[in-house]
């Protein structure tokens, strides 16, 4: 895995932050010093699969990067499932495929299919469960109930979405001490003040994110029946919708 000092050198001007193949090798290691927790999610990920994931229906990891959460759900997906995963990055789509294609899967694995693509361009149907890890906060956030609708819609009765993001607080008090514990995290990471400037300004505009009860409140008027925060680590967190069966 090699480590990530993307932002180690002054630059005169910081762009955008884009997934592109800079980032693609790199990312492993900058997401777990960057996410607090985010092993633990993966974790739940795969456990939450076992409990889901039926036969002859899809799954879809949607911003699917390097397909972290993809291969830890097949470990559990019954044979006649199909995993979709997807991303508009194609360095991310392209290291995937080829890590797929070096892996040896167990003779009675589910089926994966790569998607290049935009997530809100998919077609997303006979789900059971669908991941969005840490990618609708990329997502313009006009677009964000289309596209969370279109995952409800999409799902079976009893299927389950789970939504991890980086979340803001209404407090100010509480924005600022977690922020601050957020930034502790990646200094005892490793990551240096100016790696650390600079990566929050090529993020500004890009990653935009939303409070707990934000989430929480669109998802239930969507219709999802149970709507459950079930971890969060200063400003990261992760909730499980489940999609109830019909009266």
């Amino acid at each position: 895995m090699s480590r990530d000092n993307l932002y180690s050198l002054p630059r005169d001007r910081v762009g955008q932050f884009q997934f592109d193949a800079d980032v693609a090798d790199v990312f492993p290691d900058m997401i777990s010093r960057s996410v607090p927790g985010y092993a633990s999610i993966l974790s739940v990920i795969e456990q939450l699969a076992g409990r889901f994931v039926r036969p002859a229906t899809n799954v879809y990891d949607l911003g699917c990067s390097l397909g972290a959460a993809t291969l830890l759900i097949r470990n559990q997906a019954p044979p006649s499932a199909t995993l979709h995963a997807v991303d508009n990055s194609s360095a991310m789509i392209d290291r995937l495929r080829k890590r797929l294609d070096q892996q040896s899967a167990r003779p009675d694995a589910c089926g994966i299919e790569l998607h290049l693509a935009d997530v809100c361009d998919v077609n997303l149907s006979n789900a059971s469960m669908i991941v969005l890890n840490f990618t609708l906060q990329f997502v313009p956030a006009a677009q964000r109930r289309r596209l969370l609708q279109t995952c409800f819609d999409a799902l079976v009765p009893g299927g389950g979405l789970l939504l991890s993001e980086k979340v803001c607080f209404e407090d100010p008090g509480q924005q600022s001490l977690l922020t601050e514990l957020h930034l502790d995290f990646k200094r005892a990471c490793g990551y240096s003040e100016l790696e650390i400037a600079q990566k929050r300004t090529s993020l500004e505009n890009t990653l935009i994110p939303e409070s707990i009860p934000t989430h929480t409140d669109r998802l239930k008027e969507i219709g999802f029946g149970v709507v459950a925060p079930w971890f969060q680590c200063f400003n990261f967190a992760s909730i499980l919708a489940v999609k109830s069966a019909p009266s």
